[in-house]
């Protein structure tokens, strides 16, 4: 090993996306081309770190060839790697959290790294800036299906679970024909209805439901009504795990994983059906709920290129010493935006929104 050679430490964090192994790739051949850094790997996000001993990997061209098309990432990655509130077993049994932050970034100092790529969403890009602020050099990457990042126009991964999403839904449009039933098909994005939004214009849904326009049932039911009574014996509907009713709050549970408690969605499909038949829906409802399958796979081209691209940014950014920072596609072009600001806003739908105009012109309902 060159001992000259500055050392970056790479990681992913929270829930696993499409293109997170372009990133790895990108970021590892950057800096062999480059020929100044090595590029090391940090195995479930910072976890690696903070284990005895160090779980770290040097990344090389060798084990990262060809990683591109596959889904997941090759350095694992985990939601209960906070190092802020790190979950910690007590003596009695029970789970608490502790702040290992400290330990963490002195780890990081003593191993020579110069800087830390953090591959992750919105929680994952929070993590950082807390390090940051607490002297870390530490550059983000944004990752996500949800697209829930405000301060860049798109996250990788987000256009994979789309296509997986749409696809799923062009099948169950012709078995909705076949069978003149009401479809329901639940897909992901948390707070956020961009895939729900993206994959019912894509498919041609006739209903759309998504947290940010809380639903009537009232008004979902008449859509049905009026399909089958206009001669369209079947409805094809399209419902974000985060959408929820006028009256009521979203479907879910809250989790019991020490160091993960968040609200864990799903379940509103299953829901709106049981609403729909006790409300008197004519036809017969099914539901599909896509779940992870949309997180995994290969990438599309899109997501690819995207990731592949913001990795070689990430390198140019710790060249340049720009830490605190994210890479953000605006406007078709690969720019920096700073972590406080890439954080301090999430990327809910806005009721304005030209495909929320697109998908009304095209006589789509939103259940308002």
């Amino acid at each position: 090993m060159n001992s000259q050679k500055k050392k970056i430490l790479v990681l992913t964090g929270g829930g696993d996306c499409p293109g997170l192994n372009a990133v790895i790739r990108a970021v590892t051949r950057a800096a062999i081309t480059d020929g100044n850094y090595e590029v090391w790997g940090s195995i479930e996000a910072f976890n690696g770190v903070l284990s005895d001993p160090l779980n770290i990997v040097k990344l090389t061209k060798r084990n990262t060839a060809g990683i591109h098309v596959t889904g997941g990432t090759i350095i694992k990655t985990t939601n209960r790697g906070n190092p802020l509130e790190f979950p910690s077993q007590t003596e009695d049994g029970t789970w608490t959290t502790i702040d290992l932050s400290e330990k963490l970034i002195n780890t990081i100092h003593e191993e020579g790294f110069s800087a830390v790529i953090n591959i992750g969403g919105d929680g994952s890009q929070k993590i950082g800036l807390a390090l940051q602020r607490k002297g870390l050099n530490i550059i983000g990457v944004p990752k996500t299906i949800d697209n829930d990042l405000s301060a860049t126009d798109l996250t990788f991964g987000f256009n994979t679970a789309v296509q997986i999403a749409t696809e799923s839904f062009d099948k169950l449009v012709t078995t909705a024909a076949s069978h003149s039933r009401v479809m329901l098909m639940e897909v992901m994005g948390r707070d956020a209805g961009w895939i729900a939004l993206h994959t019912a214009i894509a498919g041609g849904a006739e209903i759309c439901l998504i947290p940010e326009i809380p639903y009537d049932l009232n008004t979902i039911l008449e859509k049905i009504k009026y399909r089958y009574d206009h001669g369209k014996s079947f409805v094809n509907i399209v419902v974000a795990e985060g959408a929820k009713p006028k009256t009521g709050g979203a479907v879910g549970e809250q989790s019991a994983d020490a160091g993960d408690e968040h609200f864990k969605y799903g379940g509103i499909a299953n829901y709106l059906r049981k609403q729909l038949e006790e409300a008197g829906c004519p036809a017969q409802i099914r539901t599909t709920v896509l779940g992870h399958i949309q997180r995994g796979g290969t990438p599309t081209a899109f997501d690819r290129v995207l990731a592949t691209s913001m990795g070689v940014k990430a390198f140019e950014m710790v060249k340049e010493e720009q830490f605190g920072q994210m890479v953000a596609l605006k406007n078709n072009r690969l720019e920096t935006v700073s972590l406080e600001d890439a954080t301090s806003e999430y990327n809910y739908v806005d009721h304005n929104n030209y495909l929320i105009q697109t998908a009304k012109a095209m006589g789509m309902s939103f259940g308002e």
